[in-house]
């Protein structure tokens, strides 16, 4: 196990690091496009290829990894906002505050969430910039994936509300919401810490799918997702292999992910 984490933390540095210097690295930009060589195959020019337009890959999939490896961590931080205000309310609050948030955690819990953001961002219009676009994405995914954590959470501030520390806090003449900042709510940085690193590769994933059916960041601007959608042509992949690259990163992100989080002693 301790070799497999240090596989995943070496995985995740390097597909970082290249997504940070993806202004250095990327032999092109991410729209130009080689209209004499749609489709090539790898060269020292285009190491992955180029798509149908004459773009070439490997530029496109570090832009596209690290809009995507940004997207979502800042997606997860949003939704995880939302499940604390609900969780601490729902935890800490009276009794009928408890029963509306948890009445409208299991609704949120009850809806395939997946089909209510594909139904959402159908919504919206297909020809938004890029930015708004991706505000737009991030804010529906973390409008709807907000309620597992936010039962977590809920859990958490139940166990904590009748604790030693909050009882003494409480017997101090501390209450309201002083006791929540400056009690409560820093006891909660364990489960607010595994909660966050669990949206993260869920939102990954639930960004390429938008990507793949095409309701993600329009064009130009690249994304993981809009670059596995070109899977959809399968009978390409044995002439040309190298189109399953984003399949490959984004594999591997969410599986390094997965096991620093399921890994011993990840949150200490």
């Amino acid at each position: 196990m301790r070799i497999l984490r240090s596989v995943a933390k070496v995985i995740l540095l390097i597909t970082g690091v290249a997504c940070l210097s993806a202004d250095w690295i990327a032999p092109h930009s991410y729209s130009e496009q080689f209209r004499a060589h749609p489709n090539s195959a790898p060269t020292t020019t285009f190491p992955l290829g180029t798509d149908d337009l004459g773009r070439d890959r490997f530029t496109r999939l570090l832009y596209a990894a690290r809009t995507s490896l940004l997207l979502a961590p800042a997606t997860a931080l949003l939704a995880l906002l939302l499940a604390t205000v609900a969780g601490v309310l729902a935890g800490y609050g009276r009794h009928w505050v408890d029963a509306g948030i948890s009445a409208g955690t299991d609704l949120m819990l009850s809806l395939p969430w997946l089909f209510a953001i594909l139904t959402l961002r159908a919504l919206l219009p297909l020809n938004a910039s890029p930015t708004l676009s991706m505000v737009a994405t991030a804010t529906l995914i973390a409008c709807v994936g907000w309620a597992p954590a936010a039962r977590v959470i809920r859990a958490g501030v139940l166990q904590l509300r009748d604790s030693p520390a909050i009882l003494q806090a409480r017997a101090g003449g501390l209450g309201g919401w002083r006791l929540l900042a400056l009690h409560l709510v820093p006891n909660l940085k364990p489960i607010l810490r595994a909660q966050f690193w669990i949206l993260v590769p869920l939102f990954l994933i639930t960004e390429a799918n938008l990507g793949i059916l095409g309701l993600g960041i329009p064009e130009p601007k690249p994304t993981l997702g809009g670059m596995l959608a070109e899977l959809q042509h399968f009978e390409r992949v044995p002439a040309a292999p190298w189109i399953l690259a984003p399949a490959v990163l984004l594999v591997s992100v969410v599986a390094s992910l997965r096991i620093l989080i399921s890994g011993p002693k990840t949150w200490e």
